[in-house]
């Protein structure tokens, strides 16, 4: 009896995560969606892990300029200190683990947390403390060491990244290749780009997964999910170009995309957009090369793995930020080239607002899926029952430029196996070392 009771109790790190995801065979255990000790793992593996993007330059334009947003559950300042650098640390006092900060941005000369009066700067060092006379005798009080802690930061052409783990690869290496697919809406302007002023967010009851592989992936639903909406806008039904459209991952990044130039910026219903791309398309070449001058407002999607994802064309990006197995919030902004005109600045906020928004025709299209996706998982029966992710198993290509790896036509469940095999080499690995390269 004694060692049954000693025993412990199986958990989620005892889990075989590459039975879970059958990637070889397009099966995916459902339990993925909704078990809150695999979700609890996720957190310090996947979260706590990898690069997870925290914002963007434009964000940061002067010294003291901060947000305050999310790696996983963990609260995080980002700030711009007096040097020029940008630091991201946890929101949590060092005393008692109260917010040091309230506000979603701003721009700050100090945190000071309101419960005791610990006041960190902008880079999270501990500067002082109410009445820190009485500490005078305390050998433990020691401000090198009380600061909030920090994260490292990457930034890959105007996007902010951090990771807590020290183990991490550099930012570099985590984007690895798929920055070729990233430049094409980071880089075909020379003057960069920024984030329009303003962003919203929202809740979905759903889990993050769904809302990330259905960017990394999922064209197929949008001819069936969008298609009143597309009607409304378009006056008739989406097509994809099978000829003319792939997808492409790497390491569990990966985007789903066809050459036609301007397929996501039409859905916007900003003629001049449309237009801008048009006549932009040899500009655009000269930077990117012809293929990707196609890209820049073409039919697409795509995430950066674990939770960062846009839409080409229509220039949103979102972060699904986990809060529970159960329920994500989701942040949004609307990136532009800074250098373009601000009547096609307007244009790309007013036609965001009316797609991808919490009122937008397509968003509210999509969050209703991803919600019921999550809550049929509330039934035992339900749960084993396993989801088919079979599509395209066959159609594995190579292409003279597109790197990666890269499949024929957009409809296709190629990137969504490739992100469940990268979420379970990170689920299974005890550290970096032990991750594969795929």
């Amino acid at each position: 009896m004694a060692d049954i009771l000693q025993a412990r109790a199986p958990s989620a790190a005892d889990l075989d995560f590459h039975r879970l995801v059958d990637a070889e065979n397009g099966w995916i255990d459902r339990r993925i969606f909704w078990d809150e000790g695999i979700y609890q793992l996720e957190l310090e593996r996947i979260f706590a892990r990898c690069w997870v993007f925290v914002g963007h330059e434009s964000q940061f334009a002067e010294p003291g300029d901060f947000v305050t947003t999310y790696i996983g559950q963990d609260a995080v300042i980002a700030a711009k200190d007096r040097k020029g650098g940008v630091n991201v640390f946890l929101n949590s006092c060092s005393h008692r683990g109260n917010r040091v900060c309230f506000a979603e941005a701003g721009n700050a000369r100090r945190f000071t947390c309101n419960f005791h009066g610990w006041a960190f700067g902008l880079d999270g060092a501990l500067l002082g403390a109410h009445e820190e006379e009485h500490y005078e005798r305390c050998s433990t009080f020691d401000k090198s060491k009380l600061g909030l802690h920090r994260a490292r930061v990457g930034i890959y052409k105007g996007l902010v990244f951090a990771t807590f783990d020290p183990e991490a690869p550099s930012l570099d290496d985590y984007l690895g290749d798929y920055r070729y697919y990233l430049d094409v809406l980071l880089d075909n302007d020379p003057g960069g780009t920024e984030f329009i002023e303003g962003n919203v967010k929202s809740r979905l009851g759903c889990n993050w997964k769904f809302a990330a592989e259905n960017f990394v992936g999922d064209a197929y639903h949008a001819g069936w999910t969008h298609a009143s909406a597309a009607r409304a806008i378009f006056g008739k039904d989406v097509k994809v170009n099978v000829e003319r459209s792939y997808q492409a991952n790497i390491n569990g990044h990966g985007t789903e995309f066809g050459l036609d130039l301007i397929g996501n910026a039409m859905g916007l219903a900003e003629p001049e957009v449309v237009e801008y791309l048009k006549e932009n398309e040899a500009r655009f070449a000269e930077r990117l090369g012809k293929l990707r001058s196609r890209m820049v407002g073409a039919m697409s999607s795509s995430n950066v793995f674990p939770n960062l994802a846009y839409l080409t064309g229509f220039n949103t990006w979102r972060t699904w930020t986990p809060k529970g197995p159960h329920e994500i919030e989701l942040h949004t902004w609307v990136l532009v080239n800074k250098d373009m005109p601000q009547r096609l600045k307007d244009a790309y906020r007013r036609g965001v607002s009316r797609t991808f928004s919490p009122t937008g025709m397509f968003e509210s299209d999509d969050g209703e899926n991803w919600e019921h996706c999550t809550r049929s998982n509330a039934g035992v029966v339900t749960r084993r029952q396993k989801l088919h992710y079979g599509l395209g198993m066959d159609s594995r290509m190579e292409h003279e430029e597109f790197p990666g790896a890269v499949y024929k036509v957009q409809l296709n469940d190629a990137n969504q196996r490739a992100f469940y095999l990268r979420w379970a080499d990170l689920m299974s690995a005890a550290s970096w070392a032990e991750v594969p390269q795929r």
